[in-house]
């Protein structure tokens, strides 16, 4: 038995944020009924095919549910999704209001209709914002919620830059928490036969994530500006490579210094640092000195033996991994992160529960492969 068993969820989301949201809600066991337009879903073609003609992006956001399609420009269609909604317990959907409203999805016209639903909308900046400001890509997300100026610390101008985190990284953000509201509102549903309206933004949500950095920034205390790119906000630690690949570095207290210095067999040039210099005394020519003596060291170190013998003192040294060491990591195959299906290795969810595990049941969906099943 999984946590959600016996429940239904309609999805008519054609971004990653929602769909992520719904496959989360799928892993506990939900029925999750993809709604897809004729052509099936815009994220199908984010990339080049892997499974079923889709890209990996949907393959993966996508397992465990049922897809049928429907044309929401049509009345036949949006009289098919009613009746699906009539017996839903919850809707996942990331269009702009305008759409919505255009399709009798709205949040009032569906509370009005269905007052035990549960239906989350999510929009870049909330049901309320200014109508120019309905859509965003991804990029603009983590622009607005302030880490797409967080992230030129991982790459400086002196080496040849890294990839940054994934396009995605605001749509999985979202899809955690559309996911855990949504939970919350099935939870109160249950206990009280009440639905209710969520109305995420995807920008608020990367604002609450904001660390020490951006907390800088939001208190005034530092201006975004080119020279981060050279400083990174005062602490010296960055991505850099090694012999086989690259190692990223974080070092912020007299104990990570200490830890480090013993890595490196206690250079001379060490002594020229005060002990507490990374909490008061780390200035701009301090982190590039620091660098360029770091930067030497490790050029010719093993990645994975460097990496183990830091962590063993205390020093925040870990791999920059590949795909292709993710899956060959020994820690995750000993935690079984990887499930197979149908074939192929499929990313698991990061936790294990003793009552109610969630599982992967079924690749992404061909569009409207449950079209006869779900009309029945």
């Amino acid at each position: 038995m999984t946590a959600l068993s016996g429940t239904t969820i309609v999805e008519t989301a054609e971004r990653v944020c929602g769909e992520w949201t719904a496959r989360l809600l799928a892993d506990f066991g939900a029925e999750v009924i993809k709604v897809e337009r004729p052509g099936g879903s815009p994220t199908r073609r984010f990339g080049p095919p892997v499974a079923n003609g889709a890209c990996a992006v949907f393959a993966y956001a996508n397992t465990s549910k049922k897809s049928v399609v429907l044309d929401l420009e049509t009345p036949e269609g949006r009289a098919a999704l009613e009746g699906l909604l009539a017996r839903a317990d919850a809707l996942i959907d990331d269009h702009t209001p305008a759409w919505c409203e255009s399709r009798n999805l709205a949040p009032a016209d569906l509370s009005a209709r269905f007052p035990r639903l549960v239906h989350c909308h999510i929009t870049p900046f909330g049901q309320d914002a200014p109508k120019d400001m309905a859509r965003a890509f991804p990029i603009n997300i983590a622009a607005a919620g302030g880490w797409a100026w967080h992230t030129p610390s991982e790459s400086g101008d002196r080496d040849p830059p890294l990839m940054g985190a994934s396009p995605f990284m605001p749509d999985f953000d979202t899809g955690y928490d559309a996911a855990l509201a949504t939970a919350a509102s099935l939870l109160h549903q249950r206990r009280t036969g009440e639905g209710q309206a969520i109305d995420l933004s995807e920008v608020a949500v990367q604002l609450s994530r904001a660390d020490v950095v951006l907390g800088r920034v939001l208190a005034g205390d530092d201006e975004p500006s080119q020279s981060r790119r050279r400083y990174d906000m005062g602490g010296p630690g960055r991505v850099f490579a090694c012999a086989d690949g690259h190692v990223h570095l974080i070092m912020t207290t007299a104990r990570h210094w200490r830890g480090l210095l013993d890595l490196m067999g206690d250079p001379a040039w060490g002594q020229e640092f005060p002990e507490d210099w990374l909490e008061f005394h780390c200035t701009p020519e301090r982190v590039a000195t620091f660098r360029d003596h770091f930067r030497s060291w490790v050029a010719d170190k093993p990645r994975d033996a460097i990496t183990h013998e830091a962590h063993r003192r205390g020093v925040m040294l870990a791999p920059v991994n590949l795909a292709p060491d993710l899956f060959a990591n020994p820690q995750y195959r000993h935690r079984g992160f990887f499930q197979a299906l149908d074939g192929s290795e499929y990313p698991a969810a990061p936790y294990r529960m003793t009552a109610s595990p969630p599982r992967l049941t079924r690749p992404a969906p061909e569009p409207g492969a449950d079209d006869r099943e779900v009309a029945a």
